[in-house]
């Protein structure tokens, strides 16, 4: 999704469970997941691009279990780092993959519920052999992150590319609002997920919100 989206979900979703320091710097490292050359080629788990469905649940698990540990050390700049990534991962998932579209052929009488009602971590779709998301075709699928040649670009990629699949924004149609709720929905799981362990004081620090009052 674009960067915007991805900031905008973390503070739907869990801004209220941070102090500002935390929230700005968990924000920075999920965007910094979309830097091109940092984040982009030859991290396909980064994003559950090419089908890499495993390796990008292997990285989230990696990030979750940096996080902890982390704290417990005092080092808070590195857990807050590893939600960072954990989530803009985790929100890749459904703008990259047709997990959107599966949901919807699974609905009875062909029913096409709000965008709310979306279940964002549906097993049987997780685990179905027709879940599949975009393949990047570089050099060409570059080309079509640029948007004045993104219209020339796209026609000439396979309808299996990020190009073609994608529900990055609002400009993909009305399956976005789907990918979206889904990918907000999932962050707050995430940080549950992530925290449900936690002692007191290993939640507090890593909340920061001590900060916020400081403030």
């Amino acid at each position: 999704m674009l960067r915007r989206i991805h900031a905008e979900m973390l503070r739907s979703a869990v801004g209220s469970e941070f102090g500002p320091r935390a929230l700005d710097a968990i924000i920075a490292s999920n965007l910094g997941q979309d830097d091109f050359l940092t984040g982009q080629i030859g991290h396909e788990e980064y994003h559950f691009d090419n089908n890499a469905f495993e390796k990008s649940r292997a990285f989230l698990e990696d990030q979750r279990a940096l996080i902890a540990p982390a704290l417990e050390n005092g080092d808070v700049e590195t857990a807050w780092r590893a939600f960072g990534k954990l989530t803009h991962t985790a929100q890749d998932f459904y703008s990259h993959s047709n997990y959107v579209d599966l949901w919807l052929s699974f609905q009875p009488d062909g029913l096409k519920p709000a965008p709310s009602e979306i279940e964002p971590l549906d097993d049987v779709l997780i685990e179905s052999p027709a879940l599949r998301s975009g393949r990047i075709y570089y050099p060409l699928e570059a080309l079509a992150f640029v948007r004045p040649l993104r219209k020339l670009v796209i026609p000439f990629l396979p309808r299996d590319s990020h190009a073609w699949m994608n529900l990055d924004s609002a400009e993909r149609g009305p399956l976005f609002e789907y990918a979206l709720r889904a990918a907000t929905k999932r962050t707050r799981y995430e940080f549950d997920a992530t925290t449900r362990s936690f002692s007191p004081g290993l939640l507090a620090l890593f909340r920061d919100l001590s900060s916020d009052h400081a403030a």
